[in-house]
């Protein structure tokens, strides 16, 4: 496989031998390999996020205020948490998904499997934090506006972590 030129499609781009424009070539194994290794810094990405928001969410309990809530909000507690928990999980199960099939050469399977936890993690990720912003902002407003910021913060994100790439694949297809 050669590296073009900018006569080529740009430095770095990748031509086939054969000269024909396109994608890469990559065996099964090392295009599962590239994608792994991709989903493994998304999966850090959001990991983070929700350790540090699962973190916190663990510690209100132990906090005086929290006695003083209502049922509603204890309720939305707990919901959280368990949101905050099956997020967790998600987000966790590619990396423990890999390690009990690693050495199985079904790498390509893993990568989708893993692929799915992710989005399942994205999304739980979303109600999770709609689900903390609910009870931080009923706890810090008390008023009726609350439901409606919320919405618009979880509209926000829908467009951002799914509107977004949606547009993307559908505005630049590849025309046949």
């Amino acid at each position: 496989m050669a590296v073009s030129g900018a006569q080529d499609g740009g430095p770095g781009r990748r031509v086939p031998p054969d000269g024909s424009p396109g994608g890469r070539r990559e065996t099964p194994e090392e295009r599962a390999d590239r994608r792994w290794g991709e989903l493994l810094q998304e999966v850090r990405v959001t990991q983070t996020g929700v350790q540090i928001l699962f973190g916190f969410l663990l510690t209100v309990v132990f906090t005086p205020r929290f006695a003083t809530l209502d049922a509603t909000d204890h309720t939305v507690y707990v919901v959280t948490v368990m949101l905050g928990a099956a997020t967790t999980g998600a987000l966790i199960g590619p990396v423990s998904f890999h390690r009990l099939v690693t050495g199985r050469r079904i790498k390509p399977e893993t990568v989708v499997w893993a692929a799915r936890l992710t989005m399942a993690g994205v999304v739980l990720l979303l109600c999770t934090v709609a689900s903390s912003l609910l009870l931080i902002l009923r706890v810090a407003l008390h008023n009726s506006a609350v439901p409606w910021l919320v919405a618009g913060i979880v509209l926000w994100l829908i467009v951002c972590w799914f509107g977004l790439p949606c547009w993307a694949l559908h505005r630049y297809r590849p025309k046949d």
